[in-house]
């Protein structure tokens, strides 16, 4: 029997888009927004399972999978939030690589830090926040 401690979540092991075409989602993850690739194996029934994340980051990795039963792709507001120390000159690097990103970076005021959107080729939309 575990105790508490041992049955309690340690971490966001990772995050999962569901993806269409994987090796078109890897190139753009990789190439277009500079993260890593960290893992790139067969699983299940011929499916791969692909995972990016920022570079020298122990952080939870992006996993770009086929969809599980019943779900479907493209189009999906993820709600992942990547960070960033400077929001216009990222946005201006993903623009410049011709990644669809919004117009411009938002300011709100205080307490919300700049921010802007952007979409992956299968329109799904990741936030970019400067911290």
């Amino acid at each position: 029997m575990s105790t508490t401690t041992e049955a309690a979540i340690s971490q966001v092991a990772n995050v999962i888009i569901p993806i269409a075409d994987q090796d078109a989602a890897l190139a753009f993850y990789t190439e277009k927004l500079g993260l890593e690739l960290r893992a790139d194996v067969p699983f299940g029934n011929g499916d791969r399972w692909i995972e990016v994340a920022p570079s020298e980051s122990a952080q939870t990795p992006i996993a770009l999978c086929p969809p599980g039963p019943g779900g479907s792709t493209g189009e999906l507001k993820t709600g992942i939030c990547l960070q960033t120390a400077d929001a216009d000159g990222y946005r201006a690097l993903l623009a410049e690589r011709g990644v669809d990103v919004d117009d411009e970076v938002s300011r709100m005021g205080e307490p919300v830090p700049p921010m802007f959107w952007f979409r992956d080729p299968e329109g799904n939309s990741l936030m970019v926040v400067e911290v």
